[in-house]
């Protein structure tokens, strides 16, 4: 086993490592048969990213974040994106002030830490633009003035795809800027029961059951900067490497995924798969990242990257179809 941290730090690195399980397990209690959605959360926690969730109507993606809201030292904010939302009604505004005869700003709710954007793709473009700059900068611009967002940062934005009318396609540069897209799908019928007692016992007590004491924000860096530090050997770089840029230039690997993919995933994809892996190795409990880490996350980080071609649409391939080809193709080192 590779160790990137020595003996004397072991004490020091379980504490953190401890203390993020104990939430992950409390997160799996408050969220029933979503388990994944839970996972991802975390990966994107600790990688720094932001995470799009597509999925029908009541499949707990607002209670996820709401849950994990609660089980760090943070403040959460809904925000209920609709065709008549405005900028400012994200980021703020300058409101003035008569009696000192000045203006003073009105920071908006996306100077929280955690923010739940539902049905982003309803807004209209420029609202969607200042979101953006949130999500790839941590700040945002008001006027002449830039006002940066808390360290700790993380948009969950969801999407309905069961409704298209009235929605505004998110572009492709700001489905860039999320760290994964995760797809959630219907529970199975023995996490519905259990997701049944869950809400009774809610409805019975009148409140939603915490599982666990909230972690600082410091833990959070701290656990940060492990998985940052993660070993990751040479063979394993140059895997990731190969998934990505294999989405750009496929002809030489495989006709059908040359006609496929119209575009493939930018350098920001290979950076997004690289932390990814590393914070799934780290939930692992593992010191070094293996091959396997990497195919256990691509779909996550890819399947918004990979554009296709109308081909693809024609022959009824998915973005998942894709990635699954390219992982039989590209050799696991």
């Amino acid at each position: 086993m590779y160790a990137w941290y020595n003996r004397k730090k072991d004490a020091k690195y379980m504490t953190e490592l401890n203390q993020i399980l104990a939430l992950s397990t409390a997160l799996n209690s408050l969220i029933v048969g979503q388990q994944r959605l839970g996972e991802r959360l975390l990966i994107a926690l600790l990688t720094g990213g932001n995470v799009l969730v597509e999925g029908p109507p009541g499949l707990a993606k607002t209670r996820a974040i709401s849950a994990l809201s609660n089980l760090i030292e943070g403040e959460f904010q809904r925000i209920q994106f609709t065709p008549d939302l405005l900028p400012a009604d994200l980021t703020g505004t300058e409101i003035y002030r008569p009696q000192e005869g000045s203006f003073t700003f009105q920071p908006g709710p996306l100077f929280h830490n955690l923010i739940l954007a539902d049905e982003v793709n309803r807004a209209p473009a420029k609202v969607q633009s200042a979101l953006l700059e949130a999500m790839g900068e941590h700040q945002i611009t008001v006027g002449q003035k830039t006002y940066p967002l808390a360290e700790i940062f993380m948009v969950m934005a969801t999407q309905n795809p069961i409704e298209q009318e009235g929605t505004y396609p998110l572009p492709e540069a700001q489905l860039d800027r999320f760290l994964m897209q995760v797809n959630v799908t219907y529970p199975h019928p023995s996490n519905e029961k259990e997701i049944l007692r869950l809400v009774r016992n809610e409805a019975i007590s009148g409140d939603r059951a915490v599982a666990a004491e909230p972690i600082s924000f410091s833990t959070l860096l701290k656990a940060r900067e492990q998985v940052l530090a993660m070993y990751m050997a040479d063979p394993v770089e140059d895997y990731i490497v190969r998934l990505v840029t294999t989405t750009r230039n496929s002809a030489s690997l495989d006709a059908d995924l040359a006609r496929w993919i119209e575009y493939g995933g930018s350098p920001r994809a290979t950076i997004a798969l690289d932390s990814c892996a590393r914070a799934h190795a780290w939930l692992a409990q593992r010191s070094y990242v293996s091959p396997a880490d990497v195919p256990a996350i691509v779909h996550d980080v890819l399947r918004h990257r990979v554009l296709l071609s109308y081909e693809a649409e024609a022959d009824g391939v998915s973005a998942d179809d894709v990635i699954d080809k390219l992982v039989k193709l590209v050799p696991v080192p």
